[in-house]
């Protein structure tokens, strides 16, 4: 268990399975392993009828998400993002992480109303990559940079969540999704009763999982992406139960949740073709990812260094800037996500995008292996020689 509670083996199993999934679909028994993900799963007496690969990325992803959203409750409200002073440079740095990969992407794709709709791709952040990529290389970077780069990290999983909330909702039944809601308060009520024995904190933790499973099913039925409910979930319960659900559900996440979507997500057929016959929607993201980010977090960092007002944190130098991005551009799972919800009707399209997703993250991936591993070490001869 501590092993999957650690930032760098997840991550490492993270790109382990998603290029099992890519290896699978390209074997001989690929279309086998492709239709069993396609095959139906339906619980008898209720409306659920989902494929196994939506089970994965709108039931099980729903509890990653509420993770993450525990993680950004305790940012928002005592963590690194906790005041305007705190988040106000990696906030700039994460909207240039945005805009300017939304426009590169555009450059390649926006011309074409079939791949135009992929834009919110190449915007998202990996945090377990992110993480993982630090701990691996970024021994001796000093604490206002790692500060820095978790917090980029961060909203960026907010922008990525408001994207999968607005952009991709659906026939949206807005009676189903108040009874949702409402199911979310009692959430929260329930988490923030006072439990006085063993046994009412058991029947308390069992009422919360069952109204946690309902909300779940409320929301998906109401055409909101599933993963929303994981989202509010987290936002609604109270802090001290949230990060004691987070640390259990940790290595669940890490070790089978992540990995399993990774895998399916990454079940795609490489297209044999010539490269100029491949969607503009794959060349967008595979440059917009690495690049994108690199040239928006350095750009916009740069210029909330410039700006910052007296009193907020001190400057971080510009190669640091520039590690923050390539980072940055480790989209994976956030934005194999996306392209699934994005190209949703063009099974092609999708395929192709998320060729793009995985071969521009693994470039930004090699990229931050090396600018992180640099500055690190300049950080620790700089250390040393003081």
């Amino acid at each position: 268990m501590k092993l999957l509670r650690s930032e760098r083996f997840p991550a490492i199993l993270l790109l382990a399975a998603a290029a099992l999934g890519l290896l699978f679909a390209n074997l001989p028994f690929g279309p086998a392993v492709l239709d069993l993900s396609h095959a139906h799963l339906t619980i008898p007496g209720t409306p659920l009828d989902l494929s196994l690969a939506h089970w994965v990325s709108d039931g099980l992803l729903a509890i990653f998400f509420f993770g993450v959203a525990v993680e950004l409750q305790y940012e928002l409200t005592t963590g690194e993002l906790s005041s305007v002073r705190k988040a106000l440079q990696p906030a700039i740095a994460a909207a240039g992480g945005v805009i300017v990969p939304i426009a590169v992407f555009l450059l390649f794709a926006g011309g074409d109303p079939a791949t135009r709709d992929g834009w919110p791709v190449p915007t998202a952040t990996d945090i377990a990559f992110a993480l993982g990529v630090l701990a691996v290389f970024g021994k001796g970077l000093p604490s206002p940079v790692r500060i820095f780069l978790l917090a980029l990290a961060i909203i960026d999983d907010i922008v990525g969540i408001v994207f999968i909330a607005v952009l991709f909702a659906h026939d949206m039944d807005l009676g189903l999704l108040a009874i949702g809601i409402v199911l979310v308060v009692v959430f929260a009520v329930l988490s923030r009763l006072d439990a006085g024995s063993r046994g009412a904190r058991v029947a308390i933790v069992a009422a919360m999982i069952v109204v946690a499973v309902a909300a779940w099913v409320f929301v998906l039925l109401s055409g909101v992406h599933a993963t929303i409910a994981g989202v509010l979930l987290g936002l609604a319960v109270q802090q001290s139960p949230g990060m004691r659900a987070r640390h259990v559900l940790e290595p669940w996440i890490n070790g089978a949740i992540l990995p399993l979507f990774a895998f399916v997500a990454a079940l795609v057929v490489i297209p044999q073709v010539r490269p100029s016959e491949l969607s503009p929607a794959l060349w967008g993201i595979l440059v917009a990812l690495p690049v994108g980010k690199i040239l928006g977090i350095t750009l916009f960092g740069w210029l909330a260094m410039r700006m910052r007002p007296r009193g907020t944190a001190p400057t971080i130098a510009l190669p640091d800037l520039v590690a923050a991005g390539t980072l940055g551009g480790i989209g994976f799972t956030v934005s194999l996500l996306l392209a699934n919800l994005a190209y949703a009707e063009s099974d092609a399209i999708r395929d192709q995008a998320i060729l793009g997703v995985l071969g521009g993250s693994l470039i930004a991936l090699v990229l931050s292996g090396v600018i992180v591993s640099l500055r690190a070490r300049h950080h620790r001869l700089n250390a040393a020689s003081s």
